[in-house]
């Protein structure tokens, strides 16, 4: 038996929608117990953040991994989030997306733009960032072309900095955005709760 796509796993997940402060937010929870939040724009369908979270060795509920949006949030405590603040002046990795990229930021990167190199190691299935004076190197996946089992294009990455952020953008494959076209249909036919009308149809 074939293994089911990406799409169809998204498809046969149980799927709960709300629409709060002008995004709609989207929880999936699959058949292996793992659960996916996402929130959306609801004017542009921007992907504003995604997450996951998987049962524990005991079988309790874990903690939210953030795949993109930024990662502190509100529903960290304040321990954790002085914790971040006191390390504000180290290098920050996020992600957020734009329609047609995948696209991150790594913020406190003061050093000009030819000190970088971003580059694909294919067997790997990684982006690679390198900088020329050694002070910083990063290696990061792009679990949506995993997911959709593509190969990583080094044709669709390209870098730029401005202050002291170094911004990668990688093109989305034309099999994600038509993918992703599909998935934003369907999401818009899901019942949202708590939206004043009940509705997701307004767009």
């Amino acid at each position: 038996m074939a293994v089911p796509s990406w799409l169809e796993r998204l498809r046969a997940a149980g799927k709960t929608a709300l629409v709060q402060d002008g995004k709609r937010k989207i929880h999936y929870l699959f058949e292996d117990g793992k659960e996916m939040a996402e929130e959306y724009d609801i004017k542009t369908g921007q992907l504003i953040s995604r997450k996951w979270r998987e049962k524990n060795t005991l079988g309790g509920t874990g903690k939210w991994q953030v795949e993109v949006g930024e990662p502190t949030s509100p529903l960290l405590g304040a321990l954790e989030s002085e914790l971040i603040t006191e390390s504000s002046s180290n290098p920050i990795f996020t992600r957020k997306d734009t329609l047609s990229s995948f696209q991150w930021r790594i913020r406190n990167l003061p050093y000009p733009k030819e000190v970088y190199s971003v580059s694909v190691e294919e067997e790997q299935r990684c982006c690679v960032i390198r900088t020329t004076n050694k002070k910083y190197y990063k290696k990061f996946s792009i679990p949506d072309l995993d997911r959709y089992h593509l190969p990583l294009d080094a044709a669709a990455l390209s870098f730029t900095h401005a202050n002291n952020t170094l911004i990668i953008t990688y093109q989305k494959p034309k099999e994600i955005l038509a993918a992703e076209e599909q998935l934003q249909k369907e999401l818009k036919k899901i019942k949202a709760a708590n939206s004043g009308d009940g509705d997701c149809k307004t767009q």
